[in-house]
């Protein structure tokens, strides 16, 4: 779920839209409704929060100062019109990126991922991405095969072995979640959160089940193993 915060109700309802169309889930708020809601946010909610983004008010360098308190969840401001000055003060107040308006919202997308990889320490998608095969003799002989699953995060679908695996949106938009924690245990109501967005109505959260089940039967008949273990009660982890 990314949050977008203006003062301007077309702007954020234009993102909103924007983020529709990519089958992302986003929620907007003014920016003295949002100072409010960071301040009380459950830790839930701000861990489903995949990135913020933020629009050209005046308060902004503060309201990022307060995600910062809260959350490692990429900041993204917006610019109006470029200002080398206002570039550098939202920088000190922990913004990650200035993206200078119009930007397309997988643009948006690809720069949060690459912040959330950077700064949380999550494996790089790169397609020469190395894994160590357990079959293969560790001593240094044999190098290590690539990563046959590539996910790209912007909107594209996800490849294995470089040909493109053709997933319906929430399935790919799990299968990204999953891969973004990769190695963490992710309960069933995180992933319903971070996919569905925090304030989703009339969904109901055991919907994930189905939507799993069936993207690991395709990543199994693909891979030839499933990647994804899941525990009943517990979770779902990205294994590889």
């Amino acid at each position: 779920m990314y949050f977008l915060v203006d003062a301007r109700k077309s702007v954020n309802a234009g993102f909103k839209a924007g983020f529709d169309r990519e089958g992302v889930s986003s929620f907007s708020l003014s920016p003295e409704e949002f100072t409010s809601w960071i301040e009380s946010a459950s830790r839930s909610d701000l861990d489903a929060v995949q990135g913020f983004l933020l629009g050209d008010f005046d308060e902004r360098a503060r309201c990022a100062s307060a995600i910062r308190r809260q959350s490692r969840a990429p900041i993204i401001a917006l610019a109006d019109s470029r200002s080398l000055e206002q570039t550098l003060v939202l920088f000190d107040a922990g913004i990650d990126d200035v993206l200078p308006k119009p930007v397309h919202v997988r643009e948006i997308l690809a720069r949060a991922e690459a912040i959330w990889r950077r700064v949380n320490g999550a494996p790089e998608p790169a397609p020469d991405c190395a894994v160590a095969d357990p079959e293969e003799p560790q001593g240094g002989t044999t190098p290590p095969r690539p990563e046959r699953l590539k996910v790209f995060f912007d909107g594209r679908d996800p490849e294995i072995d470089g040909a493109p695996v053709s997933l319906p949106r929430r399935e790919r938009h799990i299968l990204e979640f999953l891969v973004r924690n990769r190695g963490r245990r992710v309960t069933k109501t995180q992933l319903f959160n971070g996919v569905y967005g925090v304030y989703s109505d009339g969904v109901e959260e055991s919907v994930v089940e189905g939507h799993v089940s069936k993207l690991r039967k395709k990543l199994a008949h693909a891979l030839g193993h499933d990647p994804i273990e899941a525990k009943r009660y517990i979770g779902y982890t990205y294994v590889g």
